[in-house]
């Protein structure tokens, strides 16, 4: 165990000799970027607006390029990610997170540009030591005060202690200016955080019965129409969301040829797959209950019981309309199963 103060903490990642990815302060909205010399650290930001799923999953990333000339085309795949990089400042949600991703995109047939950025990731946690309330991760099997990284860190006071779990985090901590700590402090700090944690207003949620085996029960459920009544369909949830891993695939005329993209979707869209065909949800109400059903059922079916949910809060404070998957777990939940 090390320690090094609070005030430290910028030239720490400062001192990191790859690219460096952190919350920081951009447009009035707290963020993980690729930190650089001016940008305002904010590691006392519990649940930045944005996740780092980007980090691995960008919003938007080039995939190929067709050129044709005459008869022949000529195809450039776009270059996977091959340099190293550290996010720094992780919380466990966000890394529970990244373990739902993994099941989408390292399952076979393997996502490659999704693989190669996991590959030369290292991840720094910071233990949740002051919780939001609307945060419920404990309920999908987080930990805010043990995450699983390569380095984790608590906060104690006016000193970030530290710990490094992977070869990884040896080798990243071993430049750093810190100093021998005892454990005791931190054994203290964990403490606290479960005490805070256990007294927020949803950490208590019944998730009884959102499983495989009451499918249909939850599907038919005529609660649906009445929780999605006044959804606007604005994909805020989507967008905000950790583990949502909805892409379209589109090809834009350059002038010189065409690029091949990937972009985040949504399902909430009314024109989400849509196809020659038509939409196959028509209805807001179909899209909605798609949404819930894939992260509390449909996921945990097919992957040993793993929710499409880390219990961030960002859906309980992005939607306009006050709609968020803790009221989609009340109403179902209150239902005999």
């Amino acid at each position: 165990m090390r320690r090094f103060a609070m005030d430290q903490a910028e030239a720490i990642v400062k001192s990191i000799p790859c690219a460096v990815y952190a919350p920081v302060e951009k447009d009035a909205l707290v963020t993980y970027e690729r930190f650089e010399d001016g940008m305002t650290l904010r590691l006392d930001v519990t649940s930045p607006d944005k996740s780092p799923k980007d980090v691995l999953f960008p919003q938007w990333e080039n995939l190929m390029h067709f050129r044709m000339e005459g008869k022949t085309i000529e195809i450039t795949e776009q270059q996977r990610c091959d340099e190293d990089y550290v996010i720094f400042g992780m919380r466990a949600c966000d890394i529970k997170a990244f373990e739902v991703l993994d099941k989408v995109f390292l399952a076979e047939p393997v996502d490659t540009y999704y693989a190669a950025r996991r590959q030369h990731g290292t991840i720094v946690a910071l233990a949740c030591g002051e919780p939001v309330e609307s945060c419920f991760c404990k309920n999908f099997g987080v930990d805010p005060a043990n995450p699983k990284a390569d380095v984790v860190m608590w906060l104690v006071g006016d000193e970030y202690y530290c710990q490094a779990y992977t070869g990884k985090g040896e080798a990243l901590m071993a430049a750093w200016e810190t100093q021998e700590a005892d454990e005791m402090p931190v054994d203290w700090a964990k403490g606290e955080i479960e005490k805070k944690y256990d007294a927020l207003p949803f950490a208590k949620l019944n998730l009884n019965g959102f499983d495989g085996e009451h499918l249909q029960e939850l599907f038919d459920s005529p609660k649906w129409k009445k929780l999605s009544l006044a959804c606007l369909g604005c994909g805020s949830c989507t967008f905000s969301c950790p583990t949502c891993q909805c892409y379209d695939i589109r090809d834009y005329d350059t002038g010189h040829g065409v690029q091949r993209y990937r972009c985040w979707d949504s399902c909430m869209y009314s024109d989400f797959t849509m196809m020659a065909g038509g939409q196959s949800r028509p209805t807001q109400l179909e899209r909605y209950r798609q949404r819930f059903m894939h992260k509390l059922v449909y996921f945990p079916a097919n992957n040993g019981g793993m929710y499409s949910c880390v219990g961030c809060g960002r859906c309980v404070r992005k939607c306009p309309q006050n709609l968020n998957i803790v009221k989609v777990i009340k109403a179902l939940g209150e239902d005999e199963k």
